[in-house]
């Protein structure tokens, strides 16, 4: 209930300046929703796409290395024979 009164109390705002025009409406609105969304992503604390870009290239190369390691420890294993 709250969040519908701020999108309303904003709304009568608009209205009480005079930004009557669609055009000038419209643009108030979506600053209104870019803030709100903007202030929810830092509460979230959510990366931004170059974060996550860095992240994703820092975990590929991890994961290769676990693979090279091992097939290393796999043929190290396969080696070993032992002899009687």
């Amino acid at each position: 209930m709250t969040k519908s009164k701020f999108v309303i109390d904003k709304l009568a705002k608009l209205f009480e300046q005079g930004l009557i025009s669609y055009k000038d409406l419209s643009s108030e609105m979506l600053n209104i929703l870019r803030s709100k969304r903007n202030e929810i992503v830092f509460k979230m604390k959510l990366t931004s796409k170059e974060e996550t870009d860095i992240l994703i290239k820092r975990i590929e190369n991890l994961e290769k290395k676990i693979e090279k390691l091992e097939k290393i420890k796999l043929q190290k294993k396969t080696t070993r024979v032992k002899k009687s």
